[in-house]
Order: structure tokens, then sequence, then C-alpha cells
């Protein structure tokens, strides 16, 4: 069995192997790859750009890590934060059968926001 050493800090492994290209029964395409040699390596799971090329190539690069806002605070169908791009965000979520009740919902939760941004963060 070749082992791949996690303390080498190896960056890039070649193995040999078999992949099978095709769509699931929702039309969506997947691809699986088989490896034919006895190797360990570190398993992992994550978002991927995959590019097939049409002479059978597969490239794939992982996606960083989707970095979300900690709220600042939660109210009952909204929060409020601050990106890591310097903006204020206000995010407003309500099921879609309570369509009628939005207006009012949305109104009660964005005076309720700013009254507690102007109590706690505008404070003079």
């Amino acid at each position: 069995m070749k082992k791949i050493n996690k303390k080498k800090n190896q960056r890039e492994v070649t193995l040999d192997g078999m992949m099978t290209i095709g769509k699931s029964g929702n039309n969506l395409r997947q691809a699986d790859f088989q490896c034919c040699e006895d190797v360990e390596i570190e398993a992992f799971v994550g978002r991927f750009k995959v590019q097939g090329m049409h002479n059978g190539d597969v490239y794939m690069q992982e996606l960083p890590k989707q970095q979300r806002n900690k709220p600042l605070f939660r109210l009952d169908n909204s929060s409020f934060s601050l990106g890591r791009n310097g903006r204020y965000y206000f995010n407003f979520r309500l099921p879609e059968s309570e369509l009628s009740a939005l207006p009012k919902l949305l109104m009660k939760d964005a005076r309720e926001a700013a009254a507690k941004i102007t109590k706690t963060y505008l404070k003079n």
C-alpha cells in the first residue's frame, strides 16, 4: 500500500484509475473516479468548480468556504449583521404561505431593529 505522508506537506498526488461520467436520473451530471492503486490519502468533502473538457479531461478546484456574517441580533423573522465588507445587512425571512402578513411583519421587525440599533449602537 502506498501511504501518502501528511507530514511532508505534499500538495499533489498522481493516481491511476477509471472515471465514469454520466447523468443521474434527475438529469444532473455526475463523475465517479475509482482508483486502481493501493493508496491511503486523507478523505475530504468540499464544494468544487468542475470543468469537463471535450477530450475527457476533468479539472476540479475547491471553492473557498462560505463565510457567513454573524448576526448582531435576531428578531422573530429577521436578523441584523455587519458583513466582512463593512456593510450592514437586514435579512428578513417569511414562509410563502404567510405572504398576506408580510407588510405588517416587515414593518414590525424593521421598527424593532431600528430601535435596537439606536439604543445599542448610536448612543450619544
